[in-house]
């Protein structure tokens, strides 16, 4: 029987993992051709890592193995984490993170559904406070760097930590642009003196707006995607980068000497593979239109309040993992009332 168009088929999760991964795949060649290779084998060594962490939860639990792992969450939440890392990040933290994120953020709650954090950021979380000298090594990006590895050089890199002919990683690596600001700030720069500095002089201002624009712009085009095939709603991403742009670009116009402006916070970190990708977790998020707004423009206010303030370059994973814990509030209190009913005569019987 056909059913009135008011009923929709709800779509299977496969299908919804799938578009996700595809929606990050414009990111993840970005990412490549921005900092190389790398990022493939960080790929993979998560992908697997998620898949045989899964299995062994799930065999521990004495549930089935199969459904569980061809539902694709475990690779969704693998390919978050490992884009959340430096690129030429050590085997074991790309495969610490990933059993972290597995077992301990999914798994120990219940697994699929049953996690009130979200996983990757947990696992992103856990390794800069626990290793944060390592979590802090990027390597420059291709052109910019004092020597281009090829992508066996930074596969060897990777597993061994060792470089060829010598060289010292000191020649790779570069602040990220949101962490070279944030010291030159803490060290009473302007941001006159900032961006025309030494790492800037050495090919940031050219590399910034194009490349790291680059990488934002395929986040962008995934997450239009995303919204177009219905998989995530409006209202998570357009709060987040609402709140974000409008408290950097309120700043920005009272001091624009020490305060960086919206397209620099929309454009550099993790801001548009936060707002597509992470904040519209749809397990530890709010499920009501009016929750999902407060819930990702608070998550928008305290990224930049890290950013601008606190002690990371970033500040998205904490945000996010800061207003998991408040979803069930924000749920309790936006909920609508039942049809049929006043809502204050339906919070008067549940007295």
């Amino acid at each position: 029987m056909r059913t009135s168009p008011h009923l929709v088929k709800p779509t299977p999760l496969q299908i919804v993992m799938l578009k996700v991964a595809a929606a990050l795949l414009p990111g993840i060649a970005a990412y490549v051709w921005v900092f190389g290779a790398g990022i493939l084998l960080q790929l993979l060594l998560a992908t697997v890592t998620a898949i045989a962490t899964e299995a062994a939860c799930l065999k521990l639990r004495k549930y089935p193995i199969k459904p569980f792992i061809t539902d694709g969450s475990a690779i969704v939440t693998a390919w978050l984490l490992a884009l959340s890392l430096p690129p030429l990040s050590a085997w074991w933290m790309v495969v610490l993170a990933t059993i972290i994120a597995i077992a301990l953020a999914k798994h120990l709650y219940g697994g699929l559904g049953q996690n009130p954090f979200n996983p990757a950021m947990v696992g992103f979380a856990v390794m800069i406070v626990s290793f944060p000298a390592q979590m802090s090594r990027w390597n420059a990006p291709l052109g910019i760097a004092g020597v281009d590895l090829t992508a066996w050089q930074q596969f060897g890199y990777i597993f061994t930590g060792n470089l060829p002919n010598g060289l010292a990683f000191d020649t790779l690596a570069s602040a990220t642009p949101l962490d070279a600001v944030k010291t030159a700030l803490m060290q009473s720069h302007s941001m006159a003196e900032i961006f025309s500095g030494a790492i800037f002089q050495a090919g940031f201002a050219n590399w910034l707006p194009s490349q790291m624009g680059l990488i934002a712009a395929a986040y962008l085009l995934g997450g239009l995607f995303l919204l177009q095939q219905r998989v995530i709603q409006w209202h998570l991403p357009v709060a987040f980068l609402a709140v974000l742009a409008g408290m950097s670009g309120l700043f920005y116009l009272i001091d624009p000497a020490h305060y960086t402006s919206p397209s620099f916070h929309l454009f550099s970190g993790a801001a548009m593979l936060g707002a597509f990708f992470i904040v519209t977790d749809p397990v530890s998020g709010p499920t009501t239109p009016r929750g999902r707004l407060i819930y990702a423009g608070l998550i928008g206010l305290l990224t930049w309040l890290i950013r601008t303030y606190g002690g990371y370059p970033d500040g998205v994973a904490f945000a996010v993992l800061i207003m998991n814990i408040a979803t069930p509030f924000i749920d309790q209190y936006t909920q609508p009332a039942v049809f049929g009913r006043k809502k204050g005569a339906q919070q008067g019987g549940k007295a």
